[in-house]
């Protein structure tokens, strides 16, 4: 039998053919004339996807390179912070922040939700002396969005800095870095950007360049001083990965000519789609406010979760399971990056099948059906 695989799952994701091509193009040398037109042009499109007129900068790294150089190029010894933690990637920011001595007040939020903005004044109210609040655009290990814009209405007039992880959420979330006041956004290149990994971006803000110039804290490759520096050069501080900055250029152009809206509302169009479809053959959403980025989807009660992964797999689909607590609970796809309506239709049906082979009970091809309505009724 014929075996293709599929990547579904909320990153890495699948990398168009055009984009492969250009990172086997000839290796050029980055101190070169020929990287600095290249980086420049690149560095516009960040700009652009990112919805900003700050600088954004490019690291060889994880996104998670990009929350720590976040952190650690912002903040001081002893400084407060606050982590909004509703999920693994929550989580993560108060592990980074407690690793290089921070006053971490980590706030727990129920995994599924979004933080609260009134939470947010409040927490400020009683610490107006914090640093920086850390949150997530998109929890992916729950499929829950945050309501940013609201947020960063609480922080942007203060001297707060707003810190956002975008790993998963830019370019499938709306992100209006600029006009909401968001004040550093780190993403990576394995998501919406559609890239292999092993890119991290940061965009920053003036209030953040700011920050950066006050900031006490040890730091040498993950200093975003250093990378603003070199990119008023056209230049990074340390070697790039040249042949992902040739893909980098070309996922860009893509990105820019379908435009930046449209793409948010092809990810909205598909998630919505795929939200249809589960409900349709009985099986409900996890997050309270989900997020158009990742579809995360409650194990119904007649099948055991702990196979549902491993039954995609065989099939030749790669999903993602439920972290921790969520272990066996939960499901998680995504429609992100380079992907289309036939796409969404195509994981949909793999679902139905999985599901029909793990015994739930359910009208085969309600979701298929479903999702073409949606389709058809939200061009």
């Amino acid at each position: 039998m014929l075996r293709k695989n599929y990547i579904y799952a909320p990153g890495p994701v699948t990398v168009p053919p055009q984009v492969l091509a250009a990172t086997a193009k000839p290796i050029i040398h980055h101190r070169s004339a020929d990287f600095d037109p290249l980086f420049k042009k690149v560095n516009e499109g960040l700009k652009y996807i990112f919805q900003t007129s700050n600088p954004v900068v490019t690291l060889a790294s994880s996104g998670t390179g990009a929350m720590e150089a976040a952190i650690i190029s912002t903040a001081s010894p002893g400084d407060h912070i606050i982590s909004l933690e509703g999920g693994k990637f929550g989580e993560r920011w108060g592990q980074i922040a407690q690793a290089f001595g921070f006053d971490a007040d980590r706030v727990k939020i129920d995994w599924g939700t979004g933080p609260d903005p009134n939470l947010v004044a409040d927490l400020l109210k009683k610490r107006p002396d914090t640093k920086a609040v850390y949150i997530e655009l998109c929890e992916t290990s729950t499929g829950a969005l945050s309501d940013v814009k609201a947020i960063a209405e609480v922080t942007r007039n203060t001297g707060t800095l707003l810190i956002v992880d975008a790993v998963s959420g830019l370019c499938a979330e709306e992100m209006r870095t600029d006009e909401w006041g968001a004040d550093l956004v780190g993403a990576g290149s394995q998501k919406g950007i559609m890239l292999p990994p092993g890119l991290a971006f940061v965009s920053i803000s003036p209030k953040a360049q700011e920050a950066i110039k006050q900031s006490k804290s040890a730091k040498f490759y993950f200093s975003l001083a250093k990378y603003l520096k070199s990119l008023a050069e056209n230049t990074t501080p340390f070697t790039p990965p040249v042949s992902l900055i040739f893909g980098l250029e070309v996922s860009l152009d893509m990105i820019q000519a379908e435009g930046i809206e449209n793409v948010w509302k092809r990810h909205a169009r598909l998630a919505g789609g795929a939200r249809n479809a589960m409900k349709a053959i009985g099986c409900s959403l996890y997050p309270r406010h989900p997020s158009n980025t990742v579809t995360a989807i409650n194990v119904p009660d007649d099948i055991d979760g702990g196979k549902v992964v491993k039954t995609m797999r065989e099939m030749g689909f790669t999903i993602a399971g439920g972290q921790d607590h969520l272990k066996g609970k939960i499901f998680r796809f995504a429609t992100l990056g380079w992907h289309n309506e036939f796409d969404a239709l195509t994981i949909i049906g793999a679902v139905e099948q999985m599901l029909a082979k793990l015994g739930h009970k359910f009208e085969r091809g309600a979701g298929m059906t479903a999702a073409s309505e949606y389709f058809e009724t939200n061009r």
